[in-house]
C-alpha cells in the first residue's frame, strides 16, 4: 500500500464493503477470513464502525452493515440527480418521452431523478422515489446487465403500467453505483434503432459525469 494512504482507513472501508456484499452477515471470524486480516484488527476495526451505527451486530454475533450508512447515502442522491438532470433534459426533449435515472436499492429499482418532455401533448408520469422490483420494468432489467458485453440494453412492455413501454441501459463505469438511463413511453411500439443508440449514449455520458 502507498504511504500516503491510511491502511487502517483502508480496512475499514474493506470491512463495509465485505459486509454489504454478505447478506447473511458475518461473524469475526469470518470477516477475519474474508480480508486476510488479524482477528484482532478486524475486532476494533468493527467495534469502531459500530460506534459510528456503520455495522450493526444481531443476537447471534453476526455482523451486518448498519443504517448510518444510509445517512451517509442520502448526501449522495442530490448530487446524483444534479449530475444526471442535464442528460435527462436532452434525452426527454430529443424522444418526447419521460426520461428517469434509476439505482438499485436492495432488490428494489428506485427512481432518483426524472424528466418529462416539455413538446408533447402526452406522456407517461413517473414519479421520483417510485420503486419496483429489479426483475420488472426496463430500469430495472437494464441494471442486470451491467456486467453484459457490449451496448446492451432492455425493452420492456407494460409491465409496470398498462400501456407504457420502457427501454434503458445500465450506466457504467462507476464503482459502487448500478443504476441504469431509460425512458419510457404509451406510443405504439418503441424504434429501438432510434431510442436505443441515443439511451445508451445518455447512459454513458450520466457514467462520464458521474465518474
Amino acid at each position: 500500500m502507498p504511504s500516503e494512504t491510511s491502511q487502517t482507513l483502508d480496512r475499514g472501508l474493506r470491512v463495509l464493503r465485505v459486509l454489504a456484499d454478505s447478506s447473511e452477515g458475518l461473524t469475526v471470524t469470518e470477516l477475519s477470513h474474508r480480508l486476510d486480516v488479524n482477528r484482532t484488527v478486524v475486532h476494533r476495526l468493527v467495534s469502531t464502525l459500530e460506534q459510528h451505527g456503520l455495522v450493526r451486530r444481531d443476537a447471534r454475533s453476526r455482523l451486518f452493515v448498519g443504517l448510518g450508512v444510509l445517512h451517509l447515502a442520502s448526501g449522495v442522491q442530490p448530487l446524483l440527480r444534479d449530475l444526471a438532470m442535464p442528460v435527462l433534459r436532452r434525452l426527454a426533449e430529443s424522444l418526447g418521452s419521460t426520461a428517469h435515472l434509476t439505482v438499485a436499492d436492495g432488490d428494489e429499482a428506485l427512481a432518483l431523478a426524472v424528466v418529462e418532455p416539455t413538446w408533447t401533448d402526452f406522456h407517461v408520469a413517473y414519479r421520483v422515489g417510485a420503486r419496483h422490483p429489479l426483475t420488472q420494468g426496463a430500469a430495472g432489467k437494464a441494471i442486470g446487465l451491467l456486467d453484459a458485453d457490449g451496448d446492451a440494453y432492455a425493452v420492456t412492455s407494460g409491465e409496470l403500467q398498462t400501456g407504457a413501454r420502457g427501454l434503458a441501459a445500465p450506466v457504467r463505469g462507476v464503482e459502487g453505483l448500478r443504476a441504469s438511463v431509460g425512458i419510457v413511453t404509451l406510443e405504439g411500439m418503441i424504434d429501438e434503432d432510434v431510442v436505443a443508440p441515443q439511451v445508451i449514449a445518455a447512459a454513458r455520458e450520466v457514467g462520464e459525469r458521474l465518474g
